[in-house]
């Protein structure tokens, strides 16, 4: 029997296993995120409950991927400015999928509810940052209908070593929808 994937906000009963799940994505790929591990292991667990539920920002969401199997799998989390001249502007942050489940369509479920949700709440254009170099994250970011509009060199600095960010948008208006 085929394992099935479910794909749900995440709120404060998720907020441990948000929180691992986000610290391996952290450890496991540094050059992927902005944040660092050591900054948010520092974080207590009562700060990750806040953000799950998103108080005062009420079109703001993380969502995760489960598997009866493996529980949390991925996550992704859209931010929709509280201004309202920016809030058709939205910002998807923190996409990640467990390696042992990748290649397997999480990552492009997740993005394609990240996108619904945004047409849902208004939303017209939805951006993301991606390391310079990470091919299969770009390559599904394109795929989901994301162009590249700019190149920030030296955005991070991981390691002592300098990694480009890719700024990528997705109008949502003038968009197909993602698979």
């Amino acid at each position: 029997m085929k394992d099935q994937l479910i794909i749900r906000r995440l709120d404060g009963y998720d907020a441990e296993a948000y929180r691992e799940f986000r610290l391996r994505a952290l450890r496991r790929c540094p050059t992927a995120f902005t944040s660092t591990f050591a900054e948010e292991e520092r974080k207590p667990l009562a700060w990750t409950a806040e953000r799950l539920a998103a108080q005062g920002r009420p079109h703001d969401r993380v969502l995760g991927a489960f598997t009866s199997a493996l529980g949390l799998v991925g996550a992704a989390g859209l931010s929709v400015p509280a201004r309202q001249q920016e809030r058709h502007n939205a910002t998807l942050f923190g996409m990640a999928v467990e390696r042992q489940v990748a290649r397997r369509g999480i990552g492009r479920a997740l993005v394609a509810r990240v996108i619904d949700h945004a047409r849902a709440v208004g939303v017209l254009q939805v951006t993301l940052t991606v390391s310079e170099g990470n091919a299969p994250a770009e390559q599904l970011y394109r795929s989901c209908g994301f162009e590249v509009w700019g190149r920030e060199p030296r955005a991070v600095i991981v390691g002592g070593r300098a990694i480009a960010k890719l700024h990528m948008a997705c109008t949502l208006d003038r968009a197909r929808r993602a698979p």
